[in-house]
């Protein structure tokens, strides 16, 4: 509960379920709604209030809520991952979600979502949370919980300045969308330019060498060599910041040794659309090595540069094709070594690959400038909704 004996003027202790209305309005049969627009939490982004994903009620069957344009969608399910996206249309959510409304003579429908994005609220959302594995708000806990909230008056002030930091975010994030698509566009001309069916070649002529990773235990103690899974390479880089160690003898570690150059592909996972994604090793501290469920490929650098083989592995005509390799077994996805080395590749010559790689970092390093200006403004946007409620 908020501490009623310290408000600031003009401030006053509201219960939840004074400050917003919860929408409660079910649909059975999703496809019958009328509605264009699906949303689930999967559509929902950790604190952004843009919505910029949906689905149609054809992808769904179970029974939904129905939301209105301006509506807030907030994922009471796993309420940690700080969920909540304000409707730009009318449409359908998952039931993991609650629809909810501002009351506007007590909160203005624009600061309820920046309210509901402060770490005061979304800190006590997970800890009226119940359950283990999947842990869900319910409303009647929800709609209990006590607010101090300023008055009108200065919650248009603040509105003013949450708008202005939110206009900044949006504009950062969607200047590095324009830039991912950019470079995705880039990346499938070059391989358009160049594919002719009639004189490409099975991706494995160009390849030395695919190999399977480690299936011994690995652990974060620091024992042993660091070794890459596919947390490590998701994102279209390595990611050293979630290491973990394994110990091998010195033939072990001879047939699983990292060098740069080398490409790590994703052979197996549950999703399946993370199996074929691929990055290249471009640095390495240490002697490291690498995991069961990914492929280690190396290719003839004199014909094929390793980080144009990322590219190509990573395009999405190359993802697609890929996708007829995959096989299903035991809840996972699973692509073998003989499915990559039959692909089909024209690889241009060693200046065009050459060039296509400066371009692809120019615009990366454009995109990574981007991405921190977008972190950084996220950082002013929790500290002033932090320093609303500071005595």
């Amino acid at each position: 509960m908020s501490d009623k004996k310290n408000l600031k003027p003009g401030w006053k202790v509201w219960p939840f379920d004074q400050m917003a209305i919860n929408v409660n309005v079910r649909i059975d049969n999703p496809s019958e709604s009328g509605m264009k627009h699906y949303v689930g939490l999967e559509h929902l982004d950790s604190d952004s209030l843009r919505i910029r994903r949906w689905g149609t009620p054809d992808d769904v069957e179970a029974t939904k809520l129905m939301f209105k344009k301006g509506d807030i969608i907030f994922g009471r399910r796993r309420a940690y991952q700080r969920k909540l996206g304000v409707a730009a249309f009318d449409g359908i959510c998952s039931a993991h979600a609650m629809v909810l409304r501002a009351k506007p003579d007590i909160v203005l429908p624009e600061f309820l979502p920046f309210f509901m994005q402060s770490d005061m609220f979304m800190n006590r959302a997970v800890e009226i949370s119940v359950g283990s594995l999947s842990p869900t708000i319910n409303w009647k806990t929800m709609a209990v919980q006590e607010f101090a909230l300023p008055p009108i008056s200065q919650q248009i002030e603040l509105v003013e300045v949450l708008s202005a930091v939110e206009k900044a975010i949006e504009a950062q994030t969607s200047a590095a969308e324009i830039g991912r698509a950019t470079r995705s566009a880039l990346v499938e001309d070059v391989l358009a330019a160049n594919f002719d069916p009639k004189v490409a070649k099975p991706l494995g002529t160009y390849l030395t060498d695919l190999s399977y990773g480690s299936s011994s235990r690995s652990a974060y103690e620091e024992n042993g060599y660091p070794i890459l899974r596919i947390p490590n390479v998701l994102r279209g880089r390595v990611d050293y910041s979630d290491i973990q160690h394994i110990e091998l003898n010195d033939t072990e570690y001879e047939r699983l040794a990292l060098q740069k150059g080398d490409v790590l592909l994703v052979r197996t996972n549950g999703n399946p659309q993370y199996v074929g994604r691929s990055v290249v090793i471009d640095r390495l501290h240490e002697k490291t090595v690498y995991a069961s469920y990914l492929i280690r490929i190396r290719c003839d650098e004199s014909t094929l540069r390793p980080a144009f083989l990322a590219e190509y592995l990573n395009a999405p005509s190359t993802r697609q094709r890929l996708r007829g390799e995959v096989k299903s077994s035991a809840g996972n996805y699973n692509i073998n070594i003989a499915g990559i080395k039959k692909q089909p590749i024209c690889t241009p010559n060693d200046v065009d690959q050459d060039s296509l790689l400066l371009q692809l970092k120019d615009l990366d390093d454009a995109i990574e400038i981007l991405e921190s200006r977008v972190v950084a403004s996220k950082s002013i946007k929790k500290q002033l909704l932090a320093e609303m409620w500071e005595a």
